[in-house]
């Protein structure tokens, strides 16, 4: 042991400062963002999941696998706070994204530098900073896709039935994070671009990859068959229709979204992965010609899925496409370790690194100080920040109805049944006993007559935060509503869009 320390004391340093470093960036300010409507979701589906064992599948409900539901479920008998829980989920998911990234530089480029840098790349990756402090999928989704990348290179050459078995766990656990794991076994016949074909013996080593690789694919649907316990499994291919175009729907316009698609996704990958990143992956191939097969293919992993989203993809956000950019950061880090070994005046490098650097960094100075202002794309600026689906005053408003509920009973009416409300209330407040919460939708021209008569008896509170046909604005009660009075309201950061609480008096 003292041997081996002494062997890589370099090494460890670097480790400890990567991980000090890490969690630094991720714990620091974590809940300084609102609470997200998928997060309330997910959140609240953990709870209930927690505390009644018949709800262990209740993601599926909704369509969505189970996998970040049941880590959620373990990280809150340790943490109190929910959404805390849930967000360190993401946390840790990221921190074994990290390691996992140092493996891959490694192996792919026989280097232990270029791993290293592979992972300082996931550290400053401003994509990965938004994710890893949200209670999302997202994350997740990252974190098993970089370990199948990395043991799926080491099956194809090492050839080992130990490396196909974790493989399999490896896999299975992503396709019971989110369909989008299915990509991790699918793209399983690309490997062969860095197969060795020049070694003696290739036609039985192909066979006998293809018999490791057909197992690690069996292992994979069999963890998958676990959903197949809830009577609620089938529910997933409705939610992927609503994202995706099936097969069938998507014959009859093929090439129609096509473009539109690509423009989108592309802005998104170049605004997270900032121009210095893309700097450094094409300058992985002009920097050196080695290992020329496993650039292209790295290249592949990421554009392969990238172009199958824009062709049959529906309703698109940036999250999707986080896990298909990660293989491209090991091209960042061979990038650095060369620039490392190439530029022998320290003063230089030192202002090299500073000119690539500065751009990444400044995102991720806003992305933690300033998110309502980050340079990212405004589909995650809105959403997180800016628009209706952000939690901006629920923890004021949860704050003011535990107040208001020490005096006695009251009852709070939201504006919908699903979603940021009422499941973010529900989070904190489903214990107190003075608390009545119920969703409403679709808000009508008149008041509930289950709120009027609420407030026939105690005191009565409407919450709004999102659009409506009969709604003044987005936050705002129906202008034909009588007998209201407005006691809270806040103002999202950009435009006429607010989290209003509202008084029902009989």
């Amino acid at each position: 042991m003292v041997d081996f320390v002494k062997k890589n004391r370099l090494a460890i340093l670097i480790f400890t400062i990567l991980t000090a470093l890490f969690f630094a960036s991720r714990l620091y300010n974590i809940l300084s963002l609102p609470i997200f409507t998928d997060e309330a979701i997910y959140t609240r589906w953990s709870q209930i999941a927690k505390n009644d064992a018949n709800w262990r599948f209740i993601s599926l409900t909704d369509g969505k696998q189970p996998m970040f539901v049941w880590l959620d479920i373990v990280s809150m008998r340790i943490i109190q706070e929910p959404l805390l829980a849930g967000r360190l989920v993401s946390v840790f998911g990221g921190f074994f994204t990290m390691i996992g990234l140092f493996f891959l530089g490694r192996e792919v480029f026989y280097n232990r530098l270029a791993g290293f840098t592979s992972a300082i790349a996931y550290l400053i990756y401003p994509f990965a900073l938004v994710y890893d402090r949200m209670a999302l999928y997202d994350t997740l989704v990252g974190t098993f896709a970089v370990w199948a990348l990395y043991f799926s290179i080491v099956l194809v050459r090492r050839l080992r039935l130990d490396t196909a078995l974790i493989l399999g766990m490896v896999t299975g656990a992503g396709v019971l994070t989110k369909t989008s794991g299915f990509f991790n076994i699918y793209l399983l016949p690309f490997f062969l671009f860095i197969f060795k074909w020049n070694e003696k013996r290739k036609m039985t080593r192909f066979l006998r990859w293809v018999g490791l690789s057909s197992i690690a694919v069996v292992l994979t649907y069999g963890y998958y068959s676990i959903v197949k316990l809830s009577p609620f499994a089938n529910i997933i291919d409705e939610k992927n229709a609503i994202f995706v175009y099936p097969f069938r729907d998507w014959l009859i316009h093929p090439f129609t979204f096509l473009y539109g698609n690509l423009v989108g996704q592309w802005d998104w990958f170049t605004k997270y992965i900032t121009p210095s990143g893309i700097v450094l992956i094409v300058l992985s191939f002009l920097i050196s010609l080695k290992f020329f097969r496993e650039k292209i293919f790295l290249v592949l992993w990421f554009a392969i899925p990238f172009i199958a989203l824009a062709l049959f993809g529906r309703v698109l956000y940036p999250r999707f496409i986080l896990f298909m950019t990660l293989s491209l950061l090991p091209l960042i880090g061979f990038s650095i370790y060369q620039l490392i070994d190439i530029v022998k005046n320290k003063w230089l490098l030192t202002l090299l690194f500073l000119l690539l650097l500065i751009i990444p960094i400044r995102v991720d100075y806003f992305i933690l100080q300033k998110f309502s202002q980050a340079p990212i794309p405004d589909s995650d600026l809105n959403q997180y920040s800016n628009d209706w689906p952000s939690g901006d005053g629920i923890r004021e408003s949860i704050n003011f109805f535990e107040e208001q509920a020490r005096k006695g009973k009251i009852y709070i009416a939201t504006q919908g049944t699903f979603g940021l409300l009422p499941y973010s209330l529900e989070i904190y407040l489903n214990k107190n006993k003075n608390i009545t919460i119920q969703g409403f939708w679709p808000i009508e021209e008149n008041v509930p007559d289950e709120v009027i008569k609420a407030s026939k008896k105690m005191p009565t509170y409407f919450v709004f935060y999102q659009p409506c046909v009969k709604c003044m604005g987005i936050g705002l009660a129906p202008e034909t509503w009588k007998s209201i009075g407005l006691i809270y309201q806040k103002e999202k950061a950009k435009g006429l869009r607010f989290f209003s609480i509202y008084k029902i008096t009989p």
